[in-house]
């Protein structure tokens, strides 16, 4: 007895900002109270009548005002980006975006995240399934050294679906430069390492994590096996390793997993079987998309699945990986590494890049991706060409509001 009052009294402490409107609030019921107590005389002049309305109607006023003013210090204390915020709009702005469209992506990398960061504007139903194969920078050493999956492209993902303030996602966007040991990582990959010690699991850190960046949607790792991506090329050698395979600067003819059949998280499969739309990439074709449908139990419930299917197909080839490819030749590294029936539609682009930006490029060996959308549409896969590139300090990068339009207006097929 004594502690719950001790609780209650902890409410009235100074300094916390409450008892003010809790105090507004309870006057707004007395002067209700009031009125509406003598209203209900009938014996009285319409003058007295008329004041008494005042009173109930003050009250009213008056109590609406205090509850407005009590959730704003809670809205304040719990979610400090909504500082300044109505919060109307904030309770607005969560119901719609819950009500957004089921949307699964697959992928990793920079490209990923692109479209994430343009999605989460429009919906929170959001379920990114990312690839956990890489053994390269500081998510391999941290591999390496501390046997825990690869945390980067997870780590790209979660803060590109944060709703925490910006300052939050610096912060674990932020890497350590300079002679010490903790130089090359990024503080998110070092944060989900230790979060994976704590809690014991990779899969539930990445929950907390979540919890703490505050996500419109969700980040599901493809597989929490150990695997590593092999690459055979045509020329009859094999590579070992995501970080080797572009370095090889050959060309690919298949890309496996070791071990060969790892299991998919149940999340992932669950999210897939929910949802409206699936889009595979933006992304890099055989480190990044690939390594996800090589999980069989991921590509055939894709497969089966009577969401729209979409792949958005890179706007430029990556030296090492995709050098002289076409659309259609994405489309079929895709198709023979999974399922004919996993996409629907291919997604390419038609902005103009400029001249002095391809030459650039392709100092690195790197071109525009060939547009032969008859070939595409021969094999049966449907083509939208949409303006979805834009230039940022001289390199090419997809648009995310161009790119989240893209993909919502697919909801229409549905």
């Amino acid at each position: 007895m004594k502690s719950m009052s001790t609780g209650i009294l902890k409410w009235f402490y100074p300094g916390i900002g409450i008892k003010r409107w809790v105090g507004l609030s309870a006057f707004g019921v007395g002067l209700l109270i009031l009125g509406t107590a003598n209203l209900r005389s009938e014996e009285k002049f319409w003058l007295i009548q008329f004041l008494d309305a005042v009173v109930v109607i003050s009250g009213i006023i008056i109590l609406i005002l205090g509850i407005k003013r009590l959730m704003r210090s809670f809205m304040a204390a719990f979610m400090p980006s909504s500082r300044g915020t109505e919060l109307i709009d904030i309770l607005y702005q969560k119901k719609q975006l819950g009500r957004g469209p089921r949307i699964v992506t697959v992928g990793g990398g920079t490209g990923l995240s692109v479209l994430l960061s343009g999605l989460k504007n429009y919906t929170s139903n959001i379920s990114a399934i990312v690839t956990v194969a890489d053994n390269g920078g500081s998510s391999g050493r941290l591999r390496q050294q501390f046997d825990v999956l690869p945390p980067g492209d997870i780590r790209n993902c979660l803060v590109a679906l944060a709703d925490a303030p910006t300052l939050m996602r610096d912060l674990f966007q932020f890497r350590f430069d300079g002679n010490s040991e903790f130089s090359g990582h990024s503080f998110g990959n070092l944060f989900l390492m230790v979060m994976s010690r704590l809690t014991g699991d990779f899969e539930k850190a990445i929950k907390e994590t979540s919890k703490v960046l505050a996500l419109r949607g969700q980040v599901i790792p493809s597989t929490l096996g150990d695997v590593t991506l092999v690459a055979k090329f045509k020329d009859g050698s094999t590579v070992v390793g995501e970080e080797q395979i572009p370095k090889a600067r050959k060309s690919i003819n298949k890309i496996m997993l070791s071990p060969e059949q790892p299991a998919a998280t149940p999340d992932a499969i669950k999210a897939i079987k929910e949802a409206q739309i699936i889009v595979l990439g933006p992304g890099s074709l055989y480190t990044s998309i690939i390594p996800n449908l090589l999980i069989k139990e991921i590509s055939n419930e894709i497969a089966q699945s009577e969401a729209i299917k979409v792949y958005v197909c890179n706007v430029m080839t990556q030296p090492g990986e995709t050098d002289g490819y076409s659309v259609s030749d994405h489309i079929k590294a895709l198709v023979s590494h999974s399922h004919p029936h996993i996409l629907d539609y291919c997604v390419i682009n038609n902005g103009e890049v400029p001249s002095e930006i391809l030459s650039r490029y392709s100092q690195d060996k790197s071109v525009l991706v060939i547009n032969d959308r008859k070939k595409v549409e021969s094999i049966g896969y449907r083509v939208v060409e949409e303006d979805f590139s834009m230039i940022s300090e001289g390199v090419i990068r997809h648009d995310s509001e161009k790119l989240a339009k893209i993909i919502l207006s697919f909801i229409e097929e549905i």
